[in-house]
């Protein structure tokens, strides 16, 4: 028998080389190659995916699908080929206001996602959930701070404990929106991506300090992306379409967020806007100092936007949808200014906004009005454990004004644990008038707030804050409404030389670190300079 080279060539590939791009329909699935290594199969009945494989080896969980939430029950379900380009499937629920889209692309190991809602989704939340394979992929997002494999749950059925005194929770995985556009999972074959490129959060909720799960390791590997959570939640659903956004395969390499996807433009996808009919703005940002990263937000009911300042103080929005935004300059993650600004499709607009943070004399400060604890005690850690982690140092304590640092204050307060904080300072004759005290926090529990008192003078209760109705700082998140708090402190409370001021807890609450408690971003003592 005479083998010809092509012959030859198509038996040493084996399979691979019969392999092309292209759409397999069979009586319960949508089978899609991408021909660049990735094969997935999607559910016809309901639009889970139920197969993902990747050079040869399956990906998805064993016991559960991967989908929106915990799926989106009976759909309609259909795929289509367009232009011999993209291979679009669309699916609707029956049950939920909710249409799921996947697309896929020749010769990329990628699954293009979209999903449009017309309403707010039981139980209270919008996430992709990918369902992969633990034993393939077991390294989460942030490393272990989401692997509860052997650890148990001693906070709600999220928050574990494991054996060296260490904690893990899925939240501890998340990052602010501003600057997770890829997190994934990895193994030491291949890695999976949630990209979010470009205008992908448009209409989520929370702003640019928003965050939420990505990851959590258990039986499955379970890589997310949230669009929508009541998880500190701050404001209102928005309704339209969530993304674009992918998920990526790769040997391991970390893919850009500068994803192109443009070519939605010609899928027909509900509630998608092209670039052509959108606008954007432009300009400085200007008096934040140097030293704090100045962040652009833009917002209304319908979409949500924003842009770091460059070291010139100077932004570009990305394209936004046509309208009047409400527009804010953070210092940090601290509000120092406000207006409005409307975007015209197909146009640039030149808005400029500059900080209108007051600087006034201060007898002392401890930390920086920054909107977040950071550089408070524990503030390095919080994101990533629990408070009761045996990695957190002794919470509470006695901070000296001249001696001790920003590292030494507490950066949370509990009524019913850790203790009162203690503020010693002196004060020079010519000091001892009324004097402004500013306490600033980032987020409160269970109606926590301060409670001061400086020798025989107790600050007046401020009374609750708005109810943020979740866990914060046991979870990882720092950031709320961000109430600031003020008292005048009379002349008779203060003496010439050592002065000391206690904070505390209003608020009751549940017990340990579920008791009623606040964030701390910083302290301050507005008054003149000693002479």
């Amino acid at each position: 028998m005479f083998i010809t080279p092509a012959l030859l060539a198509l038996i040493l590939l084996g399979d691979r080389a019969l392999a092309a791009f292209g759409l397999t329909t069979t009586s319960n699935r949508y089978k899609v190659d991408t021909n660049g290594g990735l094969v997935f199969e999607v559910n016809r009945a309901n639009g889970d995916v139920t197969s993902l494989v990747f050079n040869g080896v399956e990906y998805q969980g064993k016991s559960k699908a991967s989908g929106i939430n915990s799926g989106l029950g009976t759909s309609q379900v259909s795929a289509e080929t367009i232009n011999d380009k993209y291979i679009k499937i669309t699916a609707k629920s029956a049950s939920l206001p909710v249409t799921h889209y996947y697309v896929a692309k020749p010769d990329d190991p990628t699954i293009y996602m979209a999903t449009y809602i017309t309403g707010e989704v039981d139980p209270g939340e919008l996430r992709w959930l990918a369902r992969l394979r633990q034993e393939n992929l077991p390294t989460g997002v942030h490393g272990d701070v989401g692997n509860t494999i052997g650890c148990t749950a001693f906070e709600g059925k999220d928050t574990f404990r494991c054996s060296n005194g260490q904690t893990r929770c899925k939240m501890y995985t998340s990052d602010r929106f501003i600057d997770d556009q890829v997190h994934g999972v990895s193994g030491s074959d291949a890695a999976v991506w949630m990209i979010m490129p470009g205008t992908a959060y448009e209409t989520s909720s929370g702003g640019p300090f928003m965050r939420d799960i990505n990851s959590q390791t258990g039986s499955d590997q379970e890589l997310y992306w949230y669009m929508n959570s009541g998880h500190v939640r701050t404001e209102p659903w928005r309704f339209g379409l969530m993304g674009p956004y992918a998920m990526r395969f790769s040997k391991g390499d970390k893919p850009s967020a500068d994803l192109d996807t443009s070519f939605f433009d010609g899928l027909d996808i509900q509630g998608y806007v092209p670039s052509a009919q959108r606008g954007s703005i432009s300009g400085s940002a200007s008096g934040v100092p140097s030293g704090f990263e100045a962040v652009v937000h833009w917002y209304n009911d319908k979409a949500q936007y924003w842009a770091k300042a460059t070291n010139s103080s100077t932004f570009k929005s990305p394209l936004m949808k046509p309208g009047t935004y409400t527009m804010k300059l953070y210092k940090a993650e601290y509000e120092v200014a406000k207006d409005t600004v409307t975007v015209t499709a197909g146009s640039e607009t030149t808005k400029n906004i500059a900080s209108t943070e007051p600087n006034p004399s201060v007898v002392w400060r401890i930390g920086e009005f920054d909107g977040q604890p950071l550089e408070l005690k524990n503030g390095d850690k919080i994101e990533r454990m629990h408070p009761s982690d045996v990695r957190m140092s002794s919470w509470g304590g006695t901070f000296t004004v001249g001696q001790s640092v920003a590292r030494d204050f507490p950066m949370a307060l509990f009524s019913k644990t850790g203790g009162n904080a203690k503020v010693n300072f002196n004060l020079n004759a010519n000091q001892v008038k009324d004097l402004t005290l500013r306490v600033g926090t980032t987020l409160s529990f269970k109606g926590g707030r301060p409670s001061v008192a400086i020798g025989s003078w107790t600050g007046k209760d401020p009374g609750a804050p708005k109810l943020i109705d979740s866990r914060g700082v046991t979870r990882g998140a720092y950031r709320g409404y961000g109430e600031v708090y003020t008292w005048t402190v009379p002349a008779s409370a203060l003496k010439n030389g050592q002065n000391t001021l206690t904070l505390g807890v209003y608020g009751s609450g549940d017990n340990d670190f579920l008791s009623a408690n606040y964030i701390v971003d910083a302290i301050e003592l507005q008054g003149p300079s000693a002479t």
